[in-house]
C-alpha cells in the first residue's frame, strides 16, 4: 500500500502505510490488553514500524489487535532534532505489566534503541499508555502512562482508533 499522508494543521501530518492503521479480525484471546505508543525519528522511521509490527506479530507474547494511522510532529523537550512518528498499538498479553516493560525494552533493543539523554533522537521507544484499566505507580512504570493527555503523539493517534475500549473512558 503506498503511504497516504493527510496534514492537520501545521507540524502535525497523520500518515496511512501498510500495517497503519490496521484492526485484526482473527484474534488468539489472551487475560490483558494494553495500549502501547511507538516513535522515533532516527533513520527510516515508518520502514522500522512496518518491521515492528511483522515481528510483533510473529511474538508468542503479545498479539496485535489494531494500530492507529502514523503521525509526524514536531519534537518536544530537546528540540535540536527531527520530527517524531508516533503510533498507537493496541495489544492482548498474558504478560503481567512489569513482564511486558521488560518485553518492551528488549524489543526497543533488538530495534538499535540507545539511550543517551532525556528526548533524545532515537530509532524507537516503546511506551506503555494503558494496561486494562488498571493503575500502575511503581519505579519502574508507571499506568496509565502519566503525560498521555498532553501529547498529540497519543491524543491524534487515540481519536482515531475503533475498536479500543478506553478510548471513550479516557478521551
Amino acid at each position: 500500500m503506498p503511504r497516504i499522508t493527510k496534514n492537520l494543521h501545521e507540524g502535525l501530518t497523520l500518515i496511512h502505510s501498510s500495517y497503519y492503521p490496521r484492526q485484526q479480525s482473527v484474534l488468539h484471546p489472551r487475560r490483558h490488553q494494553a495500549l502501547l505508543g511507538i516513535g522515533g525519528n532516527v533513520g527510516d522511521t515508518i520502514r522500522r514500524f512496518e518491521r515492528l509490527y511483522l515481528f510483533w506479530v510473529k511474538s508468542p507474547y503479545i498479539t496485535v489487535v489494531e494500530t492507529s494511522p502514523i503521525l509526524r510532529n514536531p519534537p518536544f523537550g530537546y528540540l535540536d532534532q527531527d520530527d517524531f512518528y508516533n503510533a498507537l498499538v493496541t495489544i492482548q498479553t498474558n504478560l503481567t505489566p512489569i513482564q511486558l516493560l521488560d518485553y518492551i525494552l528488549r524489543v526497543e533493543k533488538r530495534f538499535g534503541r540507545k539511550r543517551s539523554f532525556a528526548n533524545a533522537p532515537r530509532t524507537l521507544d516503546i511506551d506503555m499508555i494503558f494496561y486494562d484499566q488498571r493503575k500502575v505507580d511503581k519505579p519502574r512504570l508507571t499506568v496509565p502512562h502519566p503525560h498521555w493527555r498532553e501529547r498529540d503523539s497519543v491524543v491524534i493517534p487515540l481519536q482515531q482508533m475503533k475498536g479500543i475500549p478506553w478510548s471513550k473512558r479516557h478521551l
